[in-house]
């Protein structure tokens, strides 16, 4: 294979399709990787070289960055929104497969520059116990006591990146993402996050005239939610700076999630019942600490929620309203 600019593994996924957009948008040769096939990518992008590759597989890692690299962006896991990593913990714990062989693989072809992205899923659950806990700091991952599963392989592959940057000289960094949202995401079928449920609950309401919703426990737990702008843009900056240890790229703005329903209802120009119902909860509070990323970057997520909003719901209604219509036909 000929020698890349970019590879993104994860590239048929949601956060993977905005970052390889934005590399060839920079006029970057790009090979994108992913295990789906290619019809159930959420971007496909023809300008890439996009290849159906199981990153799982040491093989598969070594094709992945034959004829060298000058970045590798490692974004491919088996992960979802809460609902699906509190009740898929070894398939999460899985992903520490592609984890070890892209490093292995990268290590080997002398990449340039290897990125890796973690999660909020790191920090003690003992730091978010509350819905007005601190910010998340970076160095709040230690003493380690991550989120079951899905936390774990993250912090363990953060730390095995920085041993083969300390070991073999592969330039490696990594960012924790906190809870990145925007159009193109997955909406439905029990990987959907938070923002993105709410789209398409508010949404399946006003096109169906429901007015009763669900929402999880008592949506008094809070989240920030970070735009997809923000994240690759983020990404991007970090992966070519020479901040070395794992950084946040999270908003900092703090909302319940009682607050996200709430807004997506007045962006829909709708106002519903809610019915709390038992469900996957998680933390009951998190946010981003975002001092370290402005000190060292100059920089920090700015999209304001009700903006990155506005462009996801817009999006997930038009899902919705093309599946409610296509529904209609087949019984018609």
């Amino acid at each position: 294979m000929p020698y890349v600019d970019a590879v993104v593994t994860g590239a048929g996924g949601f956060i993977g399709g905005y970052l390889t957009r934005a590399l060839l948008g920079e006029g970057k040769t790009v090979r994108a990787v992913d295990r789906k096939p290619l019809d159930e990518w959420c971007q496909i992008h023809p300008e890439a070289e996009n290849l159906v590759l199981d990153v799982s597989l040491r093989e598969a890692c070594a094709e992945t960055v034959r004829g060298g690299a000058a970045e590798v962006y490692h974004l491919a896991a088996d992960m979802g929104g809460m609902g699906f990593i509190e009740n898929n913990k070894s398939a999460c714990m899985l992903s520490v497969l592609s984890s070890t062989h892209m490093l292995i693989a990268a290590r080997d072809a002398n990449v340039g520059r290897y990125f890796y992205s973690s999660s909020a899923c790191v920090y003690a659950a003992g730091k978010q116990a509350e819905t007005a806990a601190p910010p998340l700091r970076e160095e709040d991952a230690y003493p380690a006591a991550p989120e079951d599963g899905y936390g774990w392989e993250k912090l363990f592959s953060e730390r095995m990146g920085r041993h083969f940057r300390e070991d073999s000289g592969l330039a490696t960094r990594a960012a924790r993402y906190h809870n990145v949202y925007g159009p193109h995401g997955t909406y439905e079928g029990g990987r959907e996050k938070a923002p993105a449920a709410a789209c398409r609950k508010i949404a399946t309401a006003v096109l169906t005239g429901e007015r009763e919703i669900d929402i999880w426990g008592d949506g008094e737990q809070t989240r920030s939610f970070t735009y997809i702008d923000d994240c690759v843009t983020g990404t991007l900056k970090l992966t070519r700076s020479d901040v070395l240890d794992p950084l946040n790229i999270g908003s900092d703005h703090l909302v319940s999630i009682n607050e996200l329903f709430a807004l997506i209802e007045d962006i829909a120009g709708t106002r519903l019942a809610h019915r709390h119902v038992p469900g996957a909860l998680g933390v009951r509070g998190r946010n981003s600490d975002n001092t370290r990323i402005v000190k060292e970057l100059g920089w920090a997520p700015s999209t304001p929620l009700r903006e990155g909003l506005e462009a996801t719901y817009r999006w997930v209604y038009d899902q919705v309203s093309a599946s409610i219509g296509a529904r209609r036909t087949v019984h018609a």
